[in-house]
């Protein structure tokens, strides 16, 4: 049975933890406002840039032979993978979600005669992934302040790759942001561009300058650009509401220990004072015989 004092520690111990998960969720709970904010405004753009390219790319006339991006490999040899992780953990299943949705489309790719390539975004990602499979680009330390500008240094390296004919393919995988409880992982085809025509929606005409073979080689790129950003936020997003329900849990499971420990104390804590009780009434028997 432990001492009186070293449950006191114990108890004293898992408070502390509770305060410490319960600053991380007020913490992640801010962080996740602010991100959630930017993610609801770039949703609606990201979009309308899909509906204006498929508008488009359904232009009668439209020679796609010509543009690059568009043009499917047979047979496909390689396969590159962005995986996008957080930087830190302490977020449930998030990472690990992540990680394994992207072993899995390894093994689909092995299976079919691939080999694949990664660019690694996140150090998560970065740290399981490194040693086991060949690594074209890592960029770490990029999660905690989502910028376009790290977006277009991800983006320019898979087109690079995909151009060169160094990759026959590019998948995209990431966090997705449902609501606070459900985050998901997502697997995306970044290259070969490929849009329904039925994406475009809209039944307004529109008249461009240059036209359009000349105008979708400048503005893939920018599109590109802006689907490795929006993966890049739901990532982060995602993380936030993550860490913060885990947090919440943890905070949850500290005040749960801390009643059983404080209940298990007063239980010793009682015995105790009863044998004591019973060694005194037990000498004073022993007296008066």
């Amino acid at each position: 049975m432990p001492s009186l004092r070293d449950l006191r520690k114990k108890i004293d111990a898992i408070k502390k933890i509770g305060q410490i998960t319960k600053a991380m969720n007020m913490v992640a709970s801010a962080k996740l406002r602010s991100l959630q904010g930017r993610l609801e405004g770039f949703r609606p753009y990201r979009l309308k840039f899909e509906e204006v390219l498929a508008q488009l790319l359904s232009s009668p006339g439209l020679n796609k032979s010509r543009i690059p991006y568009l043009q499917a490999r047979d047979p496909v040899k390689t396969v590159g993978i962005i995986l996008i992780t957080a930087d830190r953990g302490l977020c449930g299943a998030f990472n690990s979600n992540l990680i394994k949705e992207a072993e899995n489309l390894v093994k689909r790719c092995q299976r079919e005669g691939k080999s694949v390539e990664f660019i690694l975004v996140g150090r998560r990602g970065i740290t399981y992934f490194r040693r086991k499979f060949p690594v074209k680009a890592v960029f770490g330390d990029v999660m905690s302040k989502v910028l376009m500008q790290d977006a277009r240094r991800i983006s320019r390296t898979a087109i690079t790759a995909f151009l060169n004919g160094e990759w026959d393919e590019v998948y995209l995988i990431y966090g997705y942001f449902v609501n606070l409880i459900r985050q998901i992982p997502r697997v995306e085809r970044f290259l070969p561009l490929s849009f329904e025509v039925e994406q475009a929606k809209s039944v307004m005409a529109y008249t461009y300058e240059p036209d359009e073979e000349e105008l979708l080689p400048q503005i893939l790129p920018q599109y590109l650009n802006t689907l490795v950003f929006s993966a890049m936020l739901e990532t982060a997003v995602s993380e936030q509401a993550a860490r913060m329900t885990a947090m919440d849990n943890a905070n949850r499971a500290c005040s749960d220990m801390v009643k059983q420990l404080t209940l298990y104390y007063n239980k010793v804590r009682q015995a105790s004072i009863t044998k004591e009780l019973m060694d005194i009434v037990g000498g004073a028997e022993a007296i008066k015989g």
